[in-house]
């Protein structure tokens, strides 16, 4: 287990995070959705901390990592199932090149919008958002989200949530390319555990 691994886990914890409270409240940090929208874009990244512009913009992700693994605390299981959820519909992209290819073309289409546009401006996110249900739901891996009904009925809610579960499988990318296992949840977790400590 290295520090790369997981400095993704603890993304895919702050995608989660993010997803929970705008389901829940509406409502999300600005700052924290642009760092996550845009390591989607960040395809060529020097370092893997780059993703995300420096692993301080991961520091919630860190927290929620370390409370989920720690004991005695009290486990977050929509965190749980959105991480695994996230996991899983990456494995079924990565087995599939056709997919793997219309999300390279999706993201580029997005980088020449942010020519004229913040990554956070509604057409920007509604464009992710697209991305993510054109190329992803497809795959049959729906990762069920969970908030109040009549906010999840809105439209820009919807494209916030599927903006960031995009955000979720570029993470998930990178913890699979970083050599990340399930099984190191449970031969790793001290590791784990100790690498986000230092982080928080």
């Amino acid at each position: 287990m290295n520090e790369n691994q997981v400095m993704a886990l603890a993304a895919m914890c702050q995608v989660a995070k993010q997803v929970q409270k705008i389901a829940q409240y509406g409502s999300s940090n600005d700052y924290e959705l642009e760092k996550l929208l845009n390591s989607i874009v960040e395809t060529s990244p020097e370092t893997p901390s780059d993703v995300y512009q420096g692993t301080e913009n991961l520091r919630d992700g860190y927290k929620s990592l370390l409370n989920q693994l720690s004991a005695g605390e009290k486990k977050d299981v929509e965190i749980v199932k959105y991480v695994g959820g996230l996991m899983q519909l990456e494995r079924a992209l990565s087995a599939k090149a056709s997919s793997l290819a219309e999300l390279g073309k999706g993201i580029e289409d997005v980088k020449r919008r942010l020519d004229h546009f913040a990554i956070t401006d509604d057409t920007v996110i509604a464009a992710l958002a697209d991305i993510y249900s054109k190329v992803l739901s497809p795959l049959g891996h729906r990762i069920q989200v969970y908030g109040k009904p009549d906010l999840l009925k809105q439209q820009l809610v919807q494209h916030k949530i599927r903006a960031l579960l995009l955000a979720g499988i570029r993470s998930a990318v990178l913890w699979r390319q970083m050599g990340g296992k399930r099984r190191h949840f449970f031969f790793a977790k001290r590791k784990i555990i100790a690498i986000a400590k230092n982080h928080i």
